[in-house]
């Protein structure tokens, strides 16, 4: 009996009429779901990644037809086109062969004890071929079932198919850019923060605090001129 050989258009352009990629299930809760935010909504009001690129939250990455696909909570693509036209089943997925690309990084944020972010889940990322793979654990809810050994946030690079932790410093070389802890109050909720970073450690930015330190910027402009005796409607 002749071996079957695979249609190298199947390969190419596979069939996922029939793949399930929204479940509609409810995920996350309210801590997560603004994490999410924090996590995407910068990169896009700032200009501190080339365009162009894809930040997303709760989106499935599917690299192989008949496999799972992971779903990470973030995850960030760099030089790839997001696309537009979303009435097209393949456009509303992160499907590695559309793209010809795997994104850079995955991030998982631990929303309760029953996840696997240290184990099966970390291990189905280095398949895939995440370059980087981090855990976030906000709620300190696996510390001790996943060993996280009291470390709320834990990055990993992939390295020769394993990832390899990195060590206090969390830069990521290949993106150029940084994941910090910050504390503080995101959309009127005090708490600690997953956030980007660069090099020096300082937070990027959102656009509401863009515009914020902008208006604060105005306000001491205008105090320095009523002091010198100018009125700063009149520049």
């Amino acid at each position: 009996m002749s071996e079957q050989l695979l249609d190298p258009e199947e390969i190419a352009n596979p069939d996922i009429s029939e793949l399930e990629i929204e479940d509609g299930k409810p995920v996350g809760n309210f801590q997560s779901d603004k994490q999410r935010r924090l996590l995407i909504e910068p990169l896009y009001s700032s200009s501190v990644l080339p365009r162009p690129f894809i930040a997303a939250s709760n989106v499935g990455v599917f690299n192989a037809l008949r496999l799972d696909p992971v779903v990470p909570d973030a995850l960030l693509s760099l030089n790839v086109q997001m696309p537009t036209d979303w009435s097209q089943k393949q456009n509303r997925s992160y499907f590695v062969w559309e793209f010809d690309k795997i994104p850079e990084i995955g991030i998982e944020i631990v929303s309760n004890r029953k996840g696997k972010e240290l184990g099966a889940t970390k291990d189905d990322y280095a398949r895939i071929g995440f370059a980087y793979y981090v855990v976030f654990d906000p709620l300190k809810q696996i510390q001790e079932a996943e060993q996280m050994n009291g470390a709320l946030l834990r990055v990993y690079v992939l390295t020769g198919g394993l990832y390899v932790e990195l060590e206090e410093v969390h830069w990521l070389e290949a993106v150029g850019l940084g994941l910090t802890l910050w504390s503080g109050t995101f959309e009127d909720t005090p708490g600690l923060w997953l956030r980007w970073c660069d090099h020096q450690g300082q937070v990027i930015l959102t656009g509401a605090e863009s515009r914020d330190l902008e208006r604060q910027k105005a306000a001491r402009l205008a105090e320095r001129l009523r002091e010198m005796g100018v009125d700063p409607d009149t520049i």
